[in-house]
């Protein structure tokens, strides 16, 4: 399974890491995942879903 939210499908951004010097190399960004049950189709999964996507309230979650 792919470092991606289930809900919205962000996934790592890619760019550089530019030192004082203008040296630049080559960098990702991982997106703030969480494995969360959630309720998918009427029934509990765990799912990973990133922290906007659980704050903007676009998943339900299982108590």
């Amino acid at each position: 399974m792919s470092y991606r939210c289930s809900i919205c499908g962000k996934g790592h951004q890619t760019g550089n890491l530019v030192s004082h010097s203008n040296i630049k190399t080559h960098r990702h960004w991982k997106p703030n995942l969480r494995s969360v049950r959630a309720i998918i189709e009427g029934t509990p999964k765990r799912v990973k879903v990133c922290s906007r996507c659980l704050r903007s309230n676009k998943v339900q979650r299982a108590v």
